[in-house]
Protein backbone atom coordinates (compact mmCIF):
# COMPACT_ATOMS: atom_id res chain seq x y z
CA UNK A 1 0.00 0.00 0.00
CA UNK A 2 3.04 2.30 0.90
CA UNK A 3 4.38 2.17 -2.32
CA UNK A 4 1.30 2.41 -4.43
CA UNK A 5 0.94 5.54 -2.31
CA UNK A 6 4.31 6.76 -2.89
CA UNK A 7 3.68 6.21 -6.51
CA UNK A 8 0.85 7.96 -7.18
CA UNK A 9 1.75 11.11 -4.91
CA UNK A 10 3.82 12.56 -7.86
CA UNK A 11 0.74 12.59 -10.27
CA UNK A 12 -1.93 13.91 -7.43
CA UNK A 13 0.87 17.01 -6.84
CA UNK A 14 0.62 17.30 -10.29
CA UNK A 15 -2.94 17.36 -11.05
CA UNK A 16 -3.45 19.63 -8.33
CA UNK A 17 -0.74 21.90 -9.35
CA UNK A 18 -2.85 22.12 -12.40
CA UNK A 19 -5.87 22.68 -11.68
CA UNK A 20 -5.53 25.04 -8.83
CA UNK A 21 -5.65 28.87 -9.39
CA UNK A 22 -2.62 30.31 -9.49
CA UNK A 23 -1.24 31.83 -5.88
CA UNK A 24 -1.12 35.34 -5.95
CA UNK A 25 2.39 36.99 -6.34
CA UNK A 26 3.83 38.78 -3.36
CA UNK A 27 7.00 40.57 -2.97
CA UNK A 28 9.89 38.75 -0.52
CA UNK A 29 9.82 40.33 2.74
CA UNK A 30 12.81 42.93 2.91
CA UNK A 31 15.77 41.47 4.81
CA UNK A 32 15.84 42.90 8.22
CA UNK A 33 18.71 45.40 9.42
CA UNK A 34 20.66 44.23 12.34
CA UNK A 35 19.78 46.23 15.48
CA UNK A 36 22.70 48.38 16.62
CA UNK A 37 21.96 47.57 20.31
CA UNK A 38 21.67 51.28 20.70
CA UNK A 39 24.26 52.12 18.58
CA UNK A 40 24.30 54.61 15.95
CA UNK A 41 25.90 53.59 12.53
CA UNK A 42 27.99 56.26 11.05
CA UNK A 43 29.57 57.19 7.74
CA UNK A 44 32.67 56.82 7.48
CA UNK A 45 35.06 59.58 6.35
CA UNK A 46 36.24 57.11 3.85
CA UNK A 47 32.50 55.93 2.38
CA UNK A 48 33.50 58.18 -1.22
CA UNK A 49 36.80 56.37 -1.82
CA UNK A 50 35.49 53.79 -4.49
CA UNK A 51 36.60 51.03 -2.80
CA UNK A 52 34.83 51.60 0.19
CA UNK A 53 31.81 51.83 -2.41
CA UNK A 54 32.25 49.24 -4.25
CA UNK A 55 32.63 46.73 -1.28
CA UNK A 56 29.37 48.34 0.73
CA UNK A 57 27.53 47.76 -1.94
CA UNK A 58 28.59 44.10 -2.75
CA UNK A 59 27.91 43.11 1.35
CA UNK A 60 24.81 44.97 1.39
CA UNK A 61 23.40 43.31 -1.25
CA UNK A 62 24.15 39.45 0.66
CA UNK A 63 22.28 41.51 3.24
CA UNK A 64 19.14 42.26 0.99
CA UNK A 65 19.08 38.64 -0.11
CA UNK A 66 20.11 37.03 3.68
CA UNK A 67 19.91 39.13 6.15
CA UNK A 68 22.02 39.65 9.23
CA UNK A 69 21.36 39.34 13.06
CA UNK A 70 22.91 41.57 15.38
CA UNK A 71 26.64 41.05 16.29
CA UNK A 72 27.39 42.65 20.06
CA UNK A 73 30.70 41.99 19.71
CA UNK A 74 33.53 41.25 17.11
CA UNK A 75 36.82 39.04 16.56
CA UNK A 76 39.08 39.61 14.15
CA UNK A 77 41.75 37.22 14.26
CA UNK A 78 44.41 37.67 11.53
CA UNK A 79 47.27 34.93 11.20
CA UNK A 80 50.04 36.99 9.40
CA UNK A 81 51.09 35.38 6.23
CA UNK A 82 48.48 32.37 6.84
CA UNK A 83 48.11 31.41 3.11
CA UNK A 84 46.13 27.97 2.51
CA UNK A 85 48.81 26.04 2.15
CA UNK A 86 50.28 27.33 6.03
CA UNK A 87 46.94 25.71 6.69
CA UNK A 88 46.89 22.82 5.32
CA UNK A 89 50.20 22.20 6.49
CA UNK A 90 49.67 23.43 10.18
CA UNK A 91 46.20 21.02 10.31
CA UNK A 92 48.83 18.24 9.92
CA UNK A 93 51.64 19.25 11.96
CA UNK A 94 49.10 20.01 14.79
CA UNK A 95 47.73 16.30 14.20
CA UNK A 96 51.01 14.69 14.09
CA UNK A 97 51.95 16.97 17.23
CA UNK A 98 49.22 15.37 19.18
CA UNK A 99 49.86 11.94 18.18
CA UNK A 100 46.45 11.53 16.08
CA UNK A 101 46.08 11.52 12.24
CA UNK A 102 47.29 14.56 10.44
CA UNK A 103 45.76 14.65 7.12
CA UNK A 104 42.21 13.95 8.52
CA UNK A 105 42.67 16.27 11.58
CA UNK A 106 41.27 19.08 11.86
CA UNK A 107 41.97 22.73 13.40
CA UNK A 108 39.06 24.77 15.40
CA UNK A 109 39.37 27.56 12.28
CA UNK A 110 38.15 24.99 10.16
CA UNK A 111 35.21 23.75 12.18
CA UNK A 112 33.52 27.94 11.87
CA UNK A 113 29.95 27.36 10.02
CA UNK A 114 31.04 30.21 7.12
CA UNK A 115 33.71 30.27 4.93
CA UNK A 116 34.88 32.45 2.09
CA UNK A 117 38.29 33.11 -0.35
CA UNK A 118 39.73 36.72 0.14
CA UNK A 119 41.58 38.61 -2.56
CA UNK A 120 44.34 40.46 -1.36
CA UNK A 121 46.12 42.70 -3.66
CA UNK A 122 46.64 46.41 -2.66
CA UNK A 123 45.97 49.35 -4.90
CA UNK A 124 49.37 49.28 -6.54
CA UNK A 125 50.88 45.75 -5.93
CA UNK A 126 49.82 42.75 -7.05
CA UNK A 127 51.58 40.87 -4.39
CA UNK A 128 50.51 43.15 -1.25
CA UNK A 129 52.08 43.74 2.44
CA UNK A 130 50.76 43.67 5.85
CA UNK A 131 50.08 47.09 6.00
CA UNK A 132 47.61 47.63 3.19
CA UNK A 133 45.90 44.42 3.85
CA UNK A 134 45.21 45.21 7.00
CA UNK A 135 44.28 49.10 6.33
CA UNK A 136 41.76 47.08 4.35
CA UNK A 137 39.96 44.86 6.66
CA UNK A 138 39.59 47.74 9.17
CA UNK A 139 38.98 50.81 7.13
CA UNK A 140 36.96 48.59 4.08
CA UNK A 141 39.72 50.63 1.29
CA UNK A 142 42.44 49.53 -0.21
CA UNK A 143 45.48 51.82 -0.71
CA UNK A 144 48.77 51.75 -1.67
CA UNK A 145 51.19 48.89 0.00
CA UNK A 146 53.66 50.26 3.02
CA UNK A 147 50.92 52.97 4.15
CA UNK A 148 48.40 52.18 7.22
CA UNK A 149 45.12 53.52 7.31
CA UNK A 150 44.78 56.15 4.86
CA UNK A 151 43.38 55.18 1.19
CA UNK A 152 45.31 55.18 -1.71
CA UNK A 153 45.28 59.06 -2.93
CA UNK A 154 48.22 59.61 -0.05
CA UNK A 155 51.42 59.23 -1.07
CA UNK A 156 54.16 56.83 0.08
CA UNK A 157 56.72 58.17 2.51
CA UNK A 158 54.68 61.82 2.25
CA UNK A 159 52.80 63.41 5.04
CA UNK A 160 51.69 65.88 3.49
CA UNK A 161 49.98 63.93 0.97
CA UNK A 162 47.84 62.49 4.60
CA UNK A 163 45.44 65.00 4.82
CA UNK A 164 41.97 64.79 3.09
CA UNK A 165 42.94 60.58 2.87
CA UNK A 166 42.80 59.57 6.08
CA UNK A 167 40.02 56.83 7.27
CA UNK A 168 37.82 55.51 10.39
CA UNK A 169 39.06 52.24 11.20
CA UNK A 170 36.36 50.08 13.32
CA UNK A 171 38.29 50.33 15.93
CA UNK A 172 37.68 54.65 15.80
CA UNK A 173 33.86 53.75 15.24
CA UNK A 174 33.28 51.20 18.37
CA UNK A 175 35.24 53.57 20.65
CA UNK A 176 32.92 56.46 19.61
CA UNK A 177 30.15 54.44 20.34
CA UNK A 178 31.47 53.64 23.40
CA UNK A 179 32.66 50.03 22.95
CA UNK A 180 35.52 48.37 24.89
CA UNK A 181 38.59 47.64 22.11
CA UNK A 182 41.42 45.69 22.22
CA UNK A 183 44.14 44.54 20.24
CA UNK A 184 46.58 41.50 20.62
CA UNK A 185 49.76 40.72 18.52
CA UNK A 186 52.67 38.43 19.26
CA UNK A 187 54.37 40.72 17.14
CA UNK A 188 55.73 44.84 18.11
CA UNK A 189 51.97 46.68 18.92
CA UNK A 190 53.56 49.29 16.45
CA UNK A 191 53.84 46.93 13.56
CA UNK A 192 51.65 47.20 10.57
CA UNK A 193 48.55 44.68 11.27
CA UNK A 194 48.00 45.86 14.67
CA UNK A 195 48.97 49.38 14.52
CA UNK A 196 45.84 49.50 10.99
CA UNK A 197 43.74 49.37 14.36
CA UNK A 198 44.60 53.20 15.26
CA UNK A 199 47.21 54.39 12.93
CA UNK A 200 47.42 56.53 10.22
CA UNK A 201 50.83 57.24 8.31
CA UNK A 202 52.14 57.16 4.65
CA UNK A 203 54.88 54.35 5.79
CA UNK A 204 54.67 51.69 8.02
CA UNK A 205 57.91 51.73 8.59
CA UNK A 206 57.73 54.93 11.36
CA UNK A 207 56.78 52.69 14.58
CA UNK A 208 59.77 54.95 16.66
CA UNK A 209 60.07 58.17 14.68
CA UNK A 210 59.99 59.69 11.21
CA UNK A 211 62.02 59.67 8.65
CA UNK A 212 63.75 62.56 7.11
CA UNK A 213 62.26 62.76 4.14
CA UNK A 214 58.59 62.29 5.38
CA UNK A 215 59.63 65.11 8.10
CA UNK A 216 60.51 67.04 5.35
CA UNK A 217 57.27 66.62 2.91
CA UNK A 218 54.75 67.48 6.60
CA UNK A 219 54.16 66.19 9.95
CA UNK A 220 53.63 63.03 10.48
CA UNK A 221 53.30 61.16 14.11
CA UNK A 222 55.36 58.10 14.26
CA UNK A 223 53.35 55.05 15.12
CA UNK A 224 54.03 54.12 18.96
CA UNK A 225 52.86 57.80 19.97
CA UNK A 226 49.72 57.51 18.11
CA UNK A 227 48.63 54.69 20.00
CA UNK A 228 49.74 56.65 23.07
CA UNK A 229 47.73 59.68 21.64
CA UNK A 230 44.72 57.92 19.76
CA UNK A 231 41.86 60.18 20.29
CA UNK A 232 38.63 58.17 20.02
CA UNK A 233 36.71 57.24 23.61
CA UNK A 234 38.66 56.60 26.17
CA UNK A 235 41.52 54.55 24.11
CA UNK A 236 41.84 50.56 24.50
CA UNK A 237 41.28 48.71 27.49
CA UNK A 238 43.83 46.03 26.26
CA UNK A 239 46.81 46.34 24.08
CA UNK A 240 49.11 43.49 24.50
CA UNK A 241 52.56 42.29 22.33
CA UNK A 242 55.97 43.69 21.86
CA UNK A 243 57.97 46.37 20.93
CA UNK A 244 58.77 48.30 24.28
CA UNK A 245 62.02 49.61 22.57
CA UNK A 246 59.55 51.71 20.44
CA UNK A 247 57.56 53.25 23.58
CA UNK A 248 60.40 54.12 26.06
CA UNK A 249 62.42 57.48 25.47
CA UNK A 250 65.85 57.25 23.90
CA UNK A 251 68.61 56.01 25.43
CA UNK A 252 66.56 53.64 27.79
CA UNK A 253 68.29 50.62 28.05
CA UNK A 254 65.71 47.64 27.99
CA UNK A 255 64.81 46.42 31.31
CA UNK A 256 64.99 42.97 30.27
CA UNK A 257 67.68 43.12 27.77
CA UNK A 258 69.98 45.93 28.80
CA UNK A 259 72.50 46.36 26.27
CA UNK A 260 69.45 47.09 24.30
CA UNK A 261 68.31 50.43 24.38
CA UNK A 262 65.35 52.51 22.80
CA UNK A 263 64.61 52.82 19.23
CA UNK A 264 63.37 56.11 19.53
CA UNK A 265 64.90 59.73 18.42
CA UNK A 266 62.98 61.89 21.23
CA UNK A 267 62.40 61.99 25.07
CA UNK A 268 59.09 60.79 24.77
CA UNK A 269 58.62 58.32 27.40
CA UNK A 270 54.92 56.77 25.97
CA UNK A 271 55.31 54.26 28.79
CA UNK A 272 55.45 56.44 31.40
CA UNK A 273 52.24 58.75 29.52
CA UNK A 274 50.06 55.69 29.46
CA UNK A 275 50.38 55.07 33.05
CA UNK A 276 50.22 58.79 33.88
CA UNK A 277 46.39 58.81 31.98
CA UNK A 278 44.78 58.11 35.25
CA UNK A 279 45.20 55.53 38.13
CA UNK A 280 43.30 52.63 35.67
CA UNK A 281 46.15 53.04 32.77
CA UNK A 282 48.30 49.58 33.99
CA UNK A 283 51.38 48.41 32.66
CA UNK A 284 53.09 45.26 32.43
CA UNK A 285 56.41 43.93 31.19
CA UNK A 286 56.25 39.54 31.64
CA UNK A 287 54.54 36.68 32.68
CA UNK A 288 54.67 37.52 36.45
CA UNK A 289 52.91 40.61 35.68
CA UNK A 290 50.60 39.33 33.22
CA UNK A 291 49.12 36.72 35.90
CA UNK A 292 49.16 39.15 38.98
CA UNK A 293 46.92 41.40 37.07
CA UNK A 294 43.24 41.46 37.36
CA UNK A 295 41.06 41.48 34.06
CA UNK A 296 37.55 41.48 35.56
CA UNK A 297 38.42 44.91 37.14
CA UNK A 298 38.62 48.66 35.29
CA UNK A 299 42.34 48.36 34.81
CA UNK A 300 43.43 49.95 30.75
CA UNK A 301 46.25 47.58 30.59
CA UNK A 302 48.94 47.83 28.27
CA UNK A 303 51.50 44.66 28.17
CA UNK A 304 54.63 45.21 26.04
CA UNK A 305 56.66 41.92 26.67
CA UNK A 306 59.66 41.69 24.62
CA UNK A 307 62.19 44.57 23.24
CA UNK A 308 60.80 43.70 20.06
CA UNK A 309 58.75 41.11 18.42
CA UNK A 310 57.24 38.35 20.98
CA UNK A 311 58.87 35.10 20.96
CA UNK A 312 58.11 32.50 18.56
CA UNK A 313 56.12 29.47 20.30
CA UNK A 314 58.42 27.21 20.06
CA UNK A 315 60.97 29.23 22.08
CA UNK A 316 58.90 30.89 25.03
CA UNK A 317 60.24 28.60 27.09
CA UNK A 318 63.43 30.06 26.52
CA UNK A 319 62.45 33.68 27.51
CA UNK A 320 64.38 33.95 31.17
CA UNK A 321 61.41 36.54 32.19
CA UNK A 322 58.26 34.48 30.54
CA UNK A 323 55.67 35.91 28.00
CA UNK A 324 52.14 34.71 27.80
CA UNK A 325 50.94 32.49 24.74
CA UNK A 326 48.64 34.10 22.52
CA UNK A 327 45.54 31.73 23.75
CA UNK A 328 46.33 33.02 27.43
CA UNK A 329 46.50 36.88 26.19
CA UNK A 330 43.48 36.23 24.40
CA UNK A 331 41.78 34.70 27.22
CA UNK A 332 42.69 37.68 29.64
CA UNK A 333 41.38 40.24 26.85
CA UNK A 334 38.17 38.87 26.22
CA UNK A 335 37.80 38.70 30.45
CA UNK A 336 38.73 42.36 30.44
CA UNK A 337 36.37 43.61 27.39
CA UNK A 338 33.30 41.70 28.30
CA UNK A 339 33.03 43.65 31.71
CA UNK A 340 31.83 46.31 29.20
CA UNK A 341 27.77 45.54 28.58
CA UNK A 342 27.81 47.20 25.84
CA UNK A 343 30.29 45.14 23.73
CA UNK A 344 33.53 45.25 22.31
CA UNK A 345 35.45 45.11 19.23
CA UNK A 346 38.76 42.72 19.14
CA UNK A 347 41.72 42.03 16.91
CA UNK A 348 44.08 38.89 17.37
CA UNK A 349 47.19 38.68 15.44
CA UNK A 350 49.61 35.60 15.21
CA UNK A 351 51.80 37.87 13.98
CA UNK A 352 55.09 35.65 13.74
CA UNK A 353 53.47 32.93 11.03
CA UNK A 354 54.77 35.57 8.66
CA UNK A 355 58.19 36.11 10.69
CA UNK A 356 59.03 32.62 10.09
CA UNK A 357 57.83 32.13 6.61
CA UNK A 358 60.00 34.93 5.47
CA UNK A 359 63.09 33.11 7.47
CA UNK A 360 62.27 29.97 5.02
CA UNK A 361 61.77 28.34 8.68
CA UNK A 362 58.31 26.09 8.50
CA UNK A 363 58.68 24.53 11.72
CA UNK A 364 57.81 27.81 13.78
CA UNK A 365 55.52 29.14 11.03
CA UNK A 366 53.81 25.70 11.69
CA UNK A 367 53.89 26.21 15.47
CA UNK A 368 53.17 29.67 15.57
CA UNK A 369 49.68 29.03 13.05
CA UNK A 370 48.98 25.96 15.81
CA UNK A 371 49.33 28.32 18.85
CA UNK A 372 47.07 31.04 17.52
CA UNK A 373 44.55 28.12 16.47
CA UNK A 374 44.64 27.35 20.12
CA UNK A 375 43.86 31.36 20.56
CA UNK A 376 40.89 31.02 18.69
CA UNK A 377 39.44 27.48 20.74
CA UNK A 378 39.88 30.06 23.45
CA UNK A 379 37.59 33.09 21.84
CA UNK A 380 34.86 30.49 21.03
CA UNK A 381 35.13 28.65 24.28
CA UNK A 382 34.22 32.51 26.34
CA UNK A 383 31.77 33.66 23.88
CA UNK A 384 28.84 32.51 22.18
CA UNK A 385 27.88 32.30 18.58
CA UNK A 386 24.48 33.99 19.62
CA UNK A 387 26.20 36.95 20.33
CA UNK A 388 29.90 37.57 19.03
CA UNK A 389 31.05 37.44 15.37
CA UNK A 390 34.31 35.47 14.86
CA UNK A 391 36.45 36.33 11.49
CA UNK A 392 39.31 34.17 11.12
CA UNK A 393 42.02 34.96 8.21
CA UNK A 394 45.06 35.95 7.05
CA UNK A 395 46.19 38.87 5.17
CA UNK A 396 48.62 37.55 2.74
CA UNK A 397 50.07 34.43 1.91
CA UNK A 398 53.76 33.04 1.47
CA UNK A 399 55.17 30.91 -0.67
CA UNK A 400 55.30 27.81 0.98
CA UNK A 401 54.32 24.40 -1.11
CA UNK A 402 53.60 20.98 0.05
CA UNK A 403 54.61 18.41 -2.02
CA UNK A 404 56.35 15.50 -3.56
CA UNK A 405 53.80 12.36 -3.04
CA UNK A 406 55.25 11.51 0.61
CA UNK A 407 52.71 8.51 2.04
CA UNK A 408 50.26 9.48 4.70
CA UNK A 409 51.42 10.12 7.62
CA UNK A 410 54.94 10.85 7.06
CA UNK A 411 56.07 13.80 9.14
CA UNK A 412 55.07 17.02 7.78
CA UNK A 413 58.77 18.44 8.24
CA UNK A 414 60.13 15.38 6.86
CA UNK A 415 61.84 14.05 3.88
CA UNK A 416 59.37 12.77 1.20
CA UNK A 417 59.71 9.09 1.93
CA UNK A 418 59.82 6.48 -0.57
CA UNK A 419 56.65 4.53 0.96
CA UNK A 420 57.08 0.49 1.99
CA UNK A 421 60.36 1.14 3.79
CA UNK A 422 61.69 2.13 0.39
CA UNK A 423 63.90 5.20 1.82
CA UNK A 424 63.57 8.62 0.60
CA UNK A 425 62.92 9.70 -2.66
CA UNK A 426 65.16 11.21 -4.98
CA UNK A 427 65.17 14.20 -6.80
CA UNK A 428 67.14 14.36 -10.53
CA UNK A 429 70.52 15.15 -8.91
CA UNK A 430 70.05 11.76 -6.75
CA UNK A 431 69.31 13.74 -3.47
CA UNK A 432 66.47 13.35 -1.49
CA UNK A 433 63.82 16.82 -0.72
CA UNK A 434 61.48 17.85 1.86
CA UNK A 435 57.52 17.74 1.52
CA UNK A 436 57.62 21.30 2.52
CA UNK A 437 59.70 23.85 0.53
CA UNK A 438 59.31 27.96 -0.78
CA UNK A 439 59.39 29.36 -4.10
CA UNK A 440 62.09 31.83 -3.14
CA UNK A 441 64.21 32.48 0.30
CA UNK A 442 67.01 31.91 2.33
CA UNK A 443 67.27 28.04 2.30
CA UNK A 444 68.58 28.01 -1.59
CA UNK A 445 72.09 28.74 -0.59
CA UNK A 446 74.26 28.56 2.85
CA UNK A 447 77.62 29.83 3.72
CA UNK A 448 80.29 27.11 3.28
CA UNK A 449 83.58 27.96 4.24
CA UNK A 450 83.34 31.56 3.63
CA UNK A 451 81.70 31.45 0.11
CA UNK A 452 78.08 31.24 -0.69
CA UNK A 453 77.38 28.17 -2.06
CA UNK A 454 73.78 27.91 -4.07
CA UNK A 455 73.92 24.42 -5.05
CA UNK A 456 71.43 21.97 -3.43
CA UNK A 457 72.19 20.58 0.15
CA UNK A 458 72.30 16.77 0.12
CA UNK A 459 69.59 16.04 3.21
CA UNK A 460 70.07 12.52 3.28
CA UNK A 461 71.67 12.92 6.88
CA UNK A 462 70.18 16.17 7.96
CA UNK A 463 67.41 16.31 10.45
CA UNK A 464 64.91 18.36 8.68
CA UNK A 465 62.13 18.70 11.71
CA UNK A 466 64.63 20.24 13.56
CA UNK A 467 62.98 23.50 14.55
CA UNK A 468 65.95 25.77 13.03
CA UNK A 469 66.05 23.77 9.69
CA UNK A 470 65.41 25.84 6.55
CA UNK A 471 63.45 24.79 3.87
CA UNK A 472 64.84 24.61 0.71
CA UNK A 473 63.87 27.26 -2.02
CA UNK A 474 64.46 27.86 -5.51
CA UNK A 475 65.32 31.34 -5.72
CA UNK A 476 67.78 32.40 -3.47
CA UNK A 477 66.72 35.94 -1.41
CA UNK A 478 67.59 37.21 2.38
CA UNK A 479 64.17 37.19 2.75
CA UNK A 480 61.13 34.80 1.48
CA UNK A 481 58.57 37.09 -0.09
CA UNK A 482 54.72 36.94 -0.13
CA UNK A 483 52.21 34.69 -2.02
CA UNK A 484 49.77 36.48 -3.56
CA UNK A 485 46.99 33.99 -4.02
CA UNK A 486 43.89 33.95 -1.93
CA UNK A 487 43.56 33.54 1.22
CA UNK A 488 40.56 31.72 3.53
CA UNK A 489 38.08 33.63 5.60
CA UNK A 490 36.36 31.57 8.38
CA UNK A 491 33.91 32.77 10.28
CA UNK A 492 31.14 32.28 13.38
CA UNK A 493 28.55 33.92 14.89
CA UNK A 494 25.76 36.64 13.60
CA UNK A 495 26.95 38.16 10.14
CA UNK A 496 28.73 34.95 9.27
CA UNK A 497 26.08 34.42 6.43
CA UNK A 498 27.79 36.82 5.04
CA UNK A 499 30.95 35.33 3.96
CA UNK A 500 31.20 32.71 1.07
CA UNK A 501 32.19 32.73 -2.07
CA UNK A 502 35.12 35.09 -3.47
CA UNK A 503 35.28 38.52 -1.82
CA UNK A 504 37.55 41.60 -1.75
CA UNK A 505 39.49 41.70 1.16
CA UNK A 506 38.15 45.23 2.14
CA UNK A 507 34.48 43.52 2.39
CA UNK A 508 35.57 42.35 5.85
CA UNK A 509 35.34 45.50 6.80
CA UNK A 510 31.78 45.93 5.46
CA UNK A 511 30.37 42.25 7.20
CA UNK A 512 31.98 43.64 10.84
CA UNK A 513 30.91 46.31 10.86
CA UNK A 514 27.39 45.58 9.61
CA UNK A 515 26.52 43.61 11.33
CA UNK A 516 27.53 45.24 14.90
CA UNK A 517 25.41 48.16 13.89
CA UNK A 518 28.63 50.72 13.88
CA UNK A 519 28.54 50.96 10.26
CA UNK A 520 25.80 52.63 7.87
CA UNK A 521 24.30 50.82 4.71
CA UNK A 522 25.22 52.77 1.30
CA UNK A 523 23.25 55.55 0.05
CA UNK A 524 20.75 54.44 -2.36
CA UNK A 525 21.56 55.33 -6.29
CA UNK A 526 18.68 58.28 -6.91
Amino acid sequence: MRKILAATLPAFALLAACSAPAAPKTEAPAAPAAPAFQRTAAVPQQAGDSYYVRAAKAVDARIAERGVKPAKNVILFIGDGMGVSTITAARIYAGQARGVDGESYRLTMETLPYSALSKTYSNDFQVADSASTATAMVTGVKTNSRTLGITSGASYDNCATVDGHRTDSLFDLAERAGLATGVVTTARLSHATPASTYSETPNRDWEAYVGAQGAAAGSCEDIAAQLIDWPEGDGFEVAFGGGRSNFMKQGTPDPEEPVKTSFRRDDRDLIAEWEAKDDHHKYITDLAGFEAEDFTGEDKVLGLFDNSHMQFDLDRADDPAGEPSLAEMTRAAITRLSQDPDGFVLMVEGGRIDHAHHAGNAARALSDTDAFDQAIAAALDMTSRDDTLVIVTADHSHTLTISGYPSRGNPILGKVDGGAGGGYMKAIDGKPYTTLSYANGPGACRAVGGDLVCTRLDLTDVDTTDKDFLQQSEVPMLSEAHGGEDVAVFASGPGANLVSGVIEENEIFQVMGRASGLVAAPATDE
